[in-house]
């Protein structure tokens, strides 16, 4: 029975919120379209459009402290068509990189997502914040205009908090003589050299992910593309009055996003704001070593059965698979070999290896590799013999993703048989070919909707296997109307029972017999 939200935790209660919204967001265009199921590559293409914009802007900028405001303030006003434009996408762009950053956290941390094999990922990101922050507040100065002014003099007083140097960094705005072109050399190096830093720790970031989405799907892409260059056109970004030392601005039209330090510093104070830095990124490298819950035996390698195919080591999300010499030392032969701090325990692995698909009558399926927790042999004796105990006269096979719709809810059908996998990844495809041999009528697999997988990429995985677009594949002799697929994720128990009903609907009006299939015997 599904828990009360008065009996689940805070962070339980917020998850769930999250998944309603995600859901809620689905509807509009589907989960390839749903910003929130794609954060993180939403995060790089704003990276993306900003150093793209950055380079241009960058080439007509004239990097003296006398000239800054002149060349940008001349783009603006005589070339609106394009270094206006691109001016403004650049500013949207970082407001867009770090709205979609912060909602990356969030969403990861909602998940669990710091823990485990994902430890590695979670902490090379903490540093990406403060570099995202001096890149931001750095190139306000770059303009040199009053908005720039104020921002150098906020961030130059909050560093004097610090007892560092010696003499105060603010003085250094005092006069007009102090903003001196060597002074402006060090924005430039700030604006321009901290986003190298920036591009080697995004790629270090994603170093243990396996096809890491650095670019959105390409509608969204260009809906995103389209949403920042219509803001850009309505609402263009213009430059305040030159910064002058001796003026105070009346009034300045702040980028909250952006610039929110600067007004909490002058609302609390300096110490309260490092204080409040440094402990926001304590918790954040903390998290990770928190204790946690025993984690999931990994994929053990059977050197017996593993030929060295290497479709495991190609579908590892994590790149947690590698190909050795094979011990029996045959020339050319491979091993695959799993590091076990970077195993998932998905069972992708196991859905990949075609030592899972033995259309042959055995004493015992065994796998290449495969899951302690949840082996393809162990599965395979209870198809058979749920099967066996289904007195229906039709009768239909689900197989789902613990992290998906939970299958128990089915359980209750006196026609349905449920296996719940790791993750539908998990499932060789010849299963679904041998639960109708064995004498279901029809069959279900559901995963997690595109952007949901736990593990990245098994609904993706899973969907392709079945459509014989990737090894290994269903075969052709598989009567498709037999077989349905289904994208329910966490809480839509409603969508995985409505592909139920559809499939038990149609399954009178099919009429290919399937033949039987070589029994495996058991002990």
């Amino acid at each position: 029975m599904t828990p009360t939200v008065l009996s689940q935790s805070p962070g339980s209660r917020a998850l769930a919120l999250w998944r309603r919204v995600e859901l809620a967001v689905d509807t509009l265009g589907g989960p390839a379209l749903n910003p929130l199921r794609h954060l993180g590559a939403l995060g790089f293409l704003a990276f993306w459009l900003l150093a793209v914009s950055g380079i241009y802007l960058y080439v007509v900028l004239d990097t003296s402290a006398a000239g800054a405001w002149g060349s940008i303030d001349r783009l603006t006003r005589e070339q609106w068509y394009l270094g206006g434009v691109l001016r403004s996408v650049h500013r949207y762009a970082a407001d867009a990189f770090v709205l979609f950053t912060a909602l990356h956290i969030v969403r990861e941390w909602l998940h669990g997502h710091y823990r485990g094999f994902r430890r590695f990922s979670w902490l090379t990101g903490v540093p990406l914040l403060p570099l995202m922050a001096v890149c931001a507040i750095g190139g306000f100065w770059m303009n040199w205009d009053q908005l720039g002014q104020f921002s150098a003099v906020a961030t130059a007083e909050w560093l004097d908090a610090l007892p560092l140097l010696g003499a105060p960094l603010a003085r250094n705005f005092l006069s007009a003589a102090a903003v001196s072109d060597r002074l402006f050399s060090l924005f430039v190096f700030v604006h321009l050299g901290v986003p190298l830093l920036l591009v080697f720790a995004l790629w270090f970031h994603i170093q243990r992910i396996t096809r890491a989405a650095v670019f959105p799907p390409r509608a969204l892409a260009r809906g995103a593309c389209a949403a920042l260059l219509a803001l850009s056109l309505a609402a263009p970004v213009t430059s305040h009055a030159p910064a002058q030392a001796a003026q105070v601005a009346p009034a300045l039209a702040l980028d909250w996003v952006l610039l929110a330090v600067h007004p909490l510093m002058y609302a609390t104070s300096a110490g309260f704001v490092w204080a409040l830095v440094a402990a926001v990124l304590l918790a954040l490298v903390a998290l990770p070593f928190v204790p946690q819950p025993a984690r999931a035996p990994v994929a053990v390698v059977d050197p017996a059965n593993c030929n060295g195919c290497r479709r495991c080591f190609a579908d590892c999300p994590y790149a947690a698979i590698t190909m050795v010499p094979h011990p029996n030392g045959r020339p050319g032969r491979q091993l695959a070999q799993v590091d076990a701090d970077l195993c998932a325990s998905c069972g992708i692995c196991a859905g990949a290896c075609p030592s899972s698909t033995p259309f042959r009558s055995v004493a015992e399926l065994a796998t290449g590799i495969d899951m302690p927790q949840r082996p393809v042999g162990a599965l395979r004796t209870q198809l058979q013999r749920r099967l066996d105990t289904l007195a229906a006269p039709q009768r239909i096979v689900v197989f789902g993703c613990a992290h998906g719709a939970r299958v128990d809810t089915l359980r209750g059908d006196a026609d349905v048989a449920a296996f719940e996998l790791i993750c539908a990844g998990q499932l060789p495809p010849s299963f679904v070919e041998y639960a109708l041999r064995d004498g279901a009528d029809g069959v279900v697999v559901a995963s997690c909707r595109d952007g949901g997988c736990e593990f990245r990429l098994g609904a993706r995985w899973t969907d392709e296997r079945l459509r014989g677009a990737r090894e290994p594949h269903l075969r052709d002799s598989v009567p498709r109307e037999r077989v349905a697929q289904v994208d329910a994720g966490a809480g839509e128990e409603a969508r995985l029972r409505a592909a139920v009903a559809s499939l038990r609907a149609r399954l009178p009006y099919v009429n290919m017999p399937v033949g039987p299939a070589p029994k495996i015997h058991h002990g």
